[in-house]
């Protein structure tokens, strides 16, 4: 059986569908997606794949490389100016804090946003791994997304080192 994401993907130039499937992302609209969830296999009431599937149609370019923060340090790097030597966050490391800060319903407004951020610069987002950390969103994602975001060069020590 194909993932969420395979068949989203075959589903991409279906403009209709892929309207109807942002209104996944408004409340006052959820009802106009779940036809076509429904035609992709997604259970309208798995919150997680509804929001994946919404998110995905407003911003339908994939990568599987990477997690959530990896992707908010590529938006930091093309939106922020370079770090001073003072205390203070960037606009993208504050907005990054509060998704970590955030649970329940509250994240995924909090990764909607960045996602959108992700879409005006042009950045690719890796869905599957995004469907999989929300799906089991607790500390071990936050560590791994906040090592990713502050240390990304330990990966790739870590794996050279062996």
């Amino acid at each position: 059986m194909k993932t969420l994401i395979e068949r989203l993907l075959g589903s991409k130039d279906d403009r209709g569908l892929m309207a109807n499937l942002r209104c996944a992302l408004i409340a006052g609209k959820r009802h106009r997606a779940w036809p076509a969830l429904n035609r992709l296999g997604v259970k309208i009431d798995n919150e997680v794949d509804v929001f994946v599937a919404g998110l995905f149609a407003a911003h339908p370019e994939v990568t599987d490389v990477g997690n959530f923060g990896n992707l908010c340090r590529r938006i930091e790097l093309r939106r922020d100016p370079p770090k001073s030597k003072d205390a203070k966050l960037t606009p993208t490391e504050r907005r990054f804090q509060h998704v970590l800060a955030a649970s329940g319903d509250e994240v995924l407004d909090r990764v909607l946003r960045l996602v959108l951020m992700a879409k005006a610069e042009g950045l690719s987002v890796n869905y599957g791994q995004l469907q999989t950390d929300l799906r089991f969103w607790n500390e071990r994602v936050k560590t791994a997304w906040a090592s990713s975001f502050w240390n990304p060069d330990a990966e790739k020590t870590e794996g050279g080192d062996a």
